[in-house]
């Protein structure tokens, strides 16, 4: 058969149903080999980036592989942030692009280019995947296509590349005779893994029964693992409060009453409180990076026990020392933890929360009125989430959108929210919202981005509409780069070059029309569940804008060399002190 029937032939077996591509020369053979098929569909998308953007909100919702393919040079290149992203957030991803023949390749000779659109995309990708590598003899692609594909769905997950050249794509193979991957002595080494050490599991148990003030820190990879389930049940055994990071922020429904929102540095007050108070911190699939800590990792949960599981032994101990630290994944941990705890006592956590329910209230997440007139961002969050349904998809952007949705947009039942957390991509909500649209039929995908944001991959508003694809584009516009600005204010003056200065928004609304979307516009806190509920009763696509002032900023926020509980605006010292369980940072080492 043709290599490149036998490679669609591989994906479609792994559960992968579509591809998210943008066709260009040396393609052609793979995208052909898709054009018969009723088992595979092309997403064919106006960009690479968005095609890589989809393909990873495609692998996070179905929990098993995304696929995206793209032309050489070029389309390759415009694939390295997304390809970037799933690697930061640990996303299994297969990443396919073409190659010129190989007899126009120029391996080693000391020449930039032979081939037209020749570049060596493995050699600029290897430091952001798992596996990288050139095909150069068809008789090996099933042991390639096997070994990335077992590589990106095992350990702590990440994306893969195959570079195919034309003339590998083309040749004629024998698949009965082809060797693989799987079974294989490298395979065997490779799949030796620690499991969960029992005697850490009833150390842990052990902990929670004599703890007065616990939390569990449920970071992305309680999703990565699939523990979303284990760790309901964690919290139903013990009733210990969980907050969350940025990217954890779909492990636990939010209107189940043990979730405390989301803690770091742009995280809420009373989240952060919950977390600085704690005396036990159960850390699950959270890498503690400064944005989760702040730049005083010295500080945090400083009065805790600190326990950290984490599939990557490299993430143990690496910024935060902690009590114990334990490699595995995360389901297994919690499943091994439950039976552990199965029969015992539920602890009595009452005065504790009686503690964090009153940080809840009193440090609720809202703009002054006064300082920040017009529509209360976090506020609006609220609404728009109160009328959406269980099942959901939610895609932020990165910027400040990002940060008051992660605040105050309150997740359902079987709710996703998925977020660029470790690349930081403009230009992400769209693509995402695209590619989970796609991995479940049916299931209503929103899209919240900045103005700045969604101008990055607008042109896919394209793709969205022609298959009238249930997504809701929903835009704060504040005519500005928000969230850069606000750093601007803080710390250069108010000098706001490239971000206000130099920066230009078009009329998006009409740009939405113009692509045939239904577009609706908000400017009031009023008008806005009336606004939502036309748009988001529609059978297909909508674009909704909320138009909010400039200046609006997210609060609270950690400024550096704090703790995380003394966040910007900062509460009065007395007042901290005297809401604080533990003792505060002393002062002296805290700069004004």
């Amino acid at each position: 058969m043709k290599l490149s029937d036998y490679v669609i032939d591989f994906t479609a077996r792994q559960g992968v149903n579509h591809v998210f591509e943008f066709i260009g020369g040396a393609i052609t053979h793979l995208i052909d080999s898709i054009h018969h098929r009723e088992d595979m569909e092309c997403i064919s998308v106006h960009h690479e980036q968005t095609g890589a953007f989809a393909a990873e909100a495609y692998a996070r919702i179905n929990g098993r592989l995304g696929l995206a393919m793209a032309t050489s040079g070029p389309g390759a290149l415009n694939m390295v942030t997304g390809i970037g992203s799933c690697w930061f957030d640990s996303v299994p991803c297969l990443f396919i692009t073409g190659q010129v023949n190989t007899y126009e390749y120029k391996f080693d000779r000391p020449v930039r280019q032979i081939g037209f659109q020749e570049t060596d995309i493995v050699s600029v990708v290897k430091p952001l995947t798992k596996y990288a590598v050139l095909v150069t003899e068809a008789e090996s692609i099933r042991y390639h296509l096997e070994k990335a594909v077992w590589l990106a769905q095992n350990g702590r997950p990440g994306p893969v590349l195959l570079d195919i050249p034309m003339n590998i794509q083309r040749a004629q193979i024998d698949p009965d005779t082809l060797a693989g991957f799987l079974g294989s002595a490298e395979h065997a080494a490779l799949a030796t893994v620690p499991g969960i050490d029992p005697d850490a599991v009833r150390q842990v148990a052990a902990m929670i029964a004599t703890a007065q003030r616990p939390v569990i820190l449920a970071g992305g990879g309680v999703r990565t693992a699939q523990g979303t389930d284990e760790l309901q049940s964690l919290v139903e055994l013990t009733g210990i409060p969980v907050v969350a990071t940025l990217m954890g922020l779909d492990a636990v429904p939010h209107d189940n009453p043990a979730f405390f929102g989301m803690i770091g540095s742009y995280g809420n007050r009373f989240s952060n409180m919950t977390l600085a108070n704690s005396d036990l911190l159960l850390i699950l699939g959270a890498r503690l990076d400064s944005r989760q800590t702040g730049t005083r990792p010295d500080t945090f949960a400083r009065a805790a026990t600190r326990v950290h599981v984490d599939i990557d032994p490299n993430e143990l101990n690496a910024k935060v020392q902690v009590d114990l630290a334990l490699q595995g994944d995360v389901r297994e941990f919690l499943a091994a933890l439950n039976r552990e705890l199965a029969g015992s006592a539920k602890p009595d956590l009452k005065s504790w929360y009686a503690v964090i329910n009153g940080y809840r209230a009193k440090y609720p997440t809202y703009a002054d009125p006064e300082e920040f007139p017009g529509i209360d961002p976090n506020r609006f969050m609220e609404i728009l989430s109160d009328r959406c349904r269980e099942g959901d998809l939610i895609s932020l952007d990165v910027g400040q959108n990002q940060m008051w949705a992660g605040q105050s947009f309150r997740l359902k039942k079987d709710q996703r929210m998925l977020i660029s957390g470790g690349m930081g991509a403009m230009g992400f909500a769209l693509p995402a919202a695209l590619g989970a649209a796609k991995a479940v039929a049916g299931r209503r995908s929103l899209a919240i981005a900045g103005d700045g944001g969604i101008q990055v991959n607008i042109q896919d508003l394209e793709v969205i509409v022609s298959r009238r694809l249930p997504v809701k584009v929903i835009v704060l516009n504040n005519n500005c780069l928000g969230m850069v600005r606000q750093f601007q204010d803080m710390y250069f003056g108010g000098r706001r070059q490239s971000t206000v200065i130099g920066y230009g928004c078009p009329n998006l609304v009409k740009i939405a029309e113009a692509y045939g979307l239904p577009a609706f516009t908000i400017d009031s806190l009023e008008t806005a569940a009336s606004v939502l509920d036309q748009a988001l009763a529609l059978d297909g696509p909508a674009y909704v804008e909320v138009a909010i002032t400039q200046n609006s900023c997210v609060n609270p926020k950690l400024v550096v060399n704090r703790p995380i509980e003394d966040m910007s605006p900062h509460l009065d010292r007395k007042e901290l002190e005297d809401a604080m369980l533990i003792d505060l940072v002393d002062e002296g080492e805290v700069p004004e």
